[in-house]
């Protein structure tokens, strides 16, 4: 058996790569070293309290996008959890940030989810939360992936087969929550999008039922796109991935901004009134002025990962904010902001967390601060993204190489130095194996685009060469 696990939990392509078999044993591994020794400090909510016997076994939520291939991986995942004794609330179709909330607020000891993101339909994969919501280290995965592997054990647990709860009226709660964080209370009339016009392309995906009535409590004029999955079309032509429809509607319902989803909705793009992208790196420079604004910057520090654009640096240097460096990956950025107590994070594809309100990349989170940004400081989205110039940056994906071969290159070390030597201050280059992908990522910075473009071909050359 080859690595399980990548970037971002495990992923391929079901029935072929990720299977019921193959997820019922994840399951079950995960079970295993997941669930041992937790019962001892742990406090259930009471939406456990359905469950003969709760509180004497581990618990789990377990949710998943609308994919087709969802419905029978969910039953395979929710199968090896009861059959190994644990507890399971099922909560259906819901965006991956909601599992981790969820696992969070209802005392679970471990969330699984049901997803490929922003991958196309026929991918799907397996991602782990520990207690309190947050990412699997790696030497954790690697002993869940060993389990896999391992000769399972048969019969019936000490404590008895696990129960299944449905528990898809867990995501008003994350609801509420998210309202909250920008002290939304539609009840009591405080509605802080009021007068904004907003698109929201929800890529038919986890958030097709959730984010529009998220973004219509909190005020905002909404109208919505990219609702209607059929397990087969997520993804397919719009959401954070293919921002061409969305770019189309916010022109002509003259919206003040458009919001862009992916599958599972732990990223989210804009667009402003003039149908202009605006990427992560742009909000994240946003989100960041206004907390230190605030006084809400501990640190006066953000982390980013070494895709940021030049322009995002030079942007957070010049209004005397730190940028902390982690590996591609919202896992590595939430571990670089635990470990230094930062608060703000995330990455150019959209991955934005805050980690006062949420424990991983959240965009229905992300949409409702950028929103309130807008909102709350009277300036169109236009203007605020106007912090940061990008810079232009070229990346490509080259394929059907040997990653390992293409790591341990001198040769390629060399063209690299090279590169780097040719643009100075001016551009940044990086090659890396890409961690979700069978692929080797080439990006090149520079001053103009010609440039980019030239250079970058050159190294994926070099790739191709020695890969």
């Amino acid at each position: 058996m080859g690595q399980l696990f990548g970037t971002d939990g495990v992923r391929g392509v079901a029935g072929r790569d990720l299977g019921a078999s193959l997820a019922m044993r994840v399951a079950a591994a995960g079970a295993r070293v997941l669930g041992a020794d937790v019962l001892a400090d742990r406090q259930p909510s009471p939406d456990w309290a359905e469950i003969p016997g709760a509180g004497t076994r581990p618990l789990a939520v377990v949710g998943r996008d609308p994919r087709a291939s969802g419905e029978f991986l969910e039953a395979a995942v929710v199968a090896g959890l009861a059959e190994s004794g644990v507890d399971v609330l099922r909560l259906g179709v819901i965006p991956t940030p909601g599992v981790a909330y969820l696992t969070d607020a209802s005392g679970a000891d471990f969330g699984v989810v049901l997803s490929a993101s922003h991958n196309p339909a026929p991918d799907n994969g397996i991602k782990f939360f520990a207690r309190g919501g947050l990412k699997l280290p790696d030497e954790v995965e690697d002993r869940i992936e060993a389990e896999v592997a391992a000769p399972s054990a048969s019969g019936i647990p000490a404590a008895g087969f696990g129960r299944v709860l449905d528990g898809a009226d867990q995501a008003e709660r994350y609801l509420e929550h998210l309202l909250a964080s920008i002290g939304a209370d539609p009840a009591a009339g405080r509605r802080p999008l009021a007068g904004l016009r907003v698109v929201v392309d929800c890529a038919h995906g986890a958030a097709y039922r959730l984010a529009p009535r998220l973004l219509g409590a909190a005020g905002a004029d909404v109208i919505a796109i990219g609702t209607d999955p059929d397990g087969l079309n997520i993804n397919a032509g719009c959401g954070s991935t293919s921002l061409g429809a969305l770019r189309a509607a916010v022109t002509s319902e003259r919206a003040d901004a458009g919001i862009a989803f992916d599958g599972d909705a732990d990223r989210c793009l804009a667009v402003d009134a003039d149908g202009r992208v605006v990427d992560g790196d742009q909000i994240l420079a946003i989100l960041a002025l206004g907390l230190k604004e605030a006084g809400l910057l501990a640190g006066d520090t953000v982390v980013a990962t070494v895709m940021a654009n030049l322009g995002f640096r030079r942007a957070m240097r010049e209004n005397d904010i730190d940028v902390i460096e982690t590996p591609v990956g919202d896992r590595y950025l939430i571990a670089a902001m635990l470990d230094g107590k930062f608060v703000l994070g995330g990455e150019q594809s959209g991955h934005i967390i805050m980690l006062d309100h949420g424990s991983t990349g959240d965009g229905m989170l992300t949409s409702l601060h950028l929103l309130a940004a807008v909102a709350g400081g009277g300036r169109p989205l236009k203007d605020l993204a106007a912090v940061m110039t990008h810079y232009p940056q070229v990346l490509l994906n080259v394929r059907d190489v040997n990653k390992a071969a293409v790591t341990g290159s001198a040769v390629l070390a060399a063209a690299v130095a090279d590169a780097s030597d040719e643009l100075g201050e001016s551009g940044r280059v990086l090659v890396r194996p890409s961690g979700t992908e069978p692929a080797v990522r080439v990006m090149v910075e520079a001053i103009d685009a010609a440039t980019a473009e030239r250079v970058a071909e050159r190294l994926a050359d070099v790739v191709r060469k020695v890969g």
